[in-house]
């Protein structure tokens, strides 16, 4: 008679590798998760950055709110909470001597260990004495009593777009 199947063994060799390969790609692919979560900061700060400049270049002297300047992002999005920090009443407002927020997305949910209620800010302020703007981007963690100094490391490696953002020092 002829046996046909596998053996309690192999069937649990094999159970074990692919424990084994769970083991590993499990945290990969939530790394990923937030990874792709996080990554509609940087095209969102681009493109604020580059309609913010082109305002200042036809104004001169002026920074724009959103509507202002064009600039269309959803203030919500299942990732974040985005924020126009230019203030005043009118829809443009002097371009300020000192680093001044401009723009902020907030995280909504925690992003590895990224936590909840981080903010991503752009800063702006008037470039020296020539025209145009000098832009910062900064990253503070959410979580009470956590560390909260600028470029997080646990959350700037998942928006590296955002960081190159940074024109100089503010």
């Amino acid at each position: 008679m002829k046996k046909q199947g596998f053996t309690l063994i192999e069937l649990m060799v094999v159970i074990v590798i692919m424990g084994i390969l769970a083991a590993v790609a499990v945290p990969k692919l939530f790394g990923m998760i937030a990874k792709s979560k996080a990554s509609e900061v940087g095209p969102a700060a681009g493109e604020y950055v580059k309609l913010q400049d082109a305002y200042v270049s036809e104004t001169g002297l002026y920074i724009g709110k959103w509507n202002a300047i064009g600039y269309t992002m959803n203030t919500q999005t299942p990732s974040f909470d985005y924020a126009d920090k230019v203030t005043g009443t009118d829809i443009s407002v002097a371009i300020p001597t000192s680093a001044t927020a401009a723009w902020e997305a907030k995280a909504r949910v925690g992003l590895n260990d990224c936590t909840a209620n981080s903010t991503w800010t752009l800063y702006v302020k008037k470039n020296g004495d020539a025209n145009g703007l000098n832009w910062g981007a900064g990253i503070k963690k959410g979580a009470a009593g956590s560390n909260t100094s600028d470029m997080d490391s646990e959350c700037s490696v998942l928006t590296p777009q955002f960081i190159n953002l940074r024109q100089g020092t503010m």
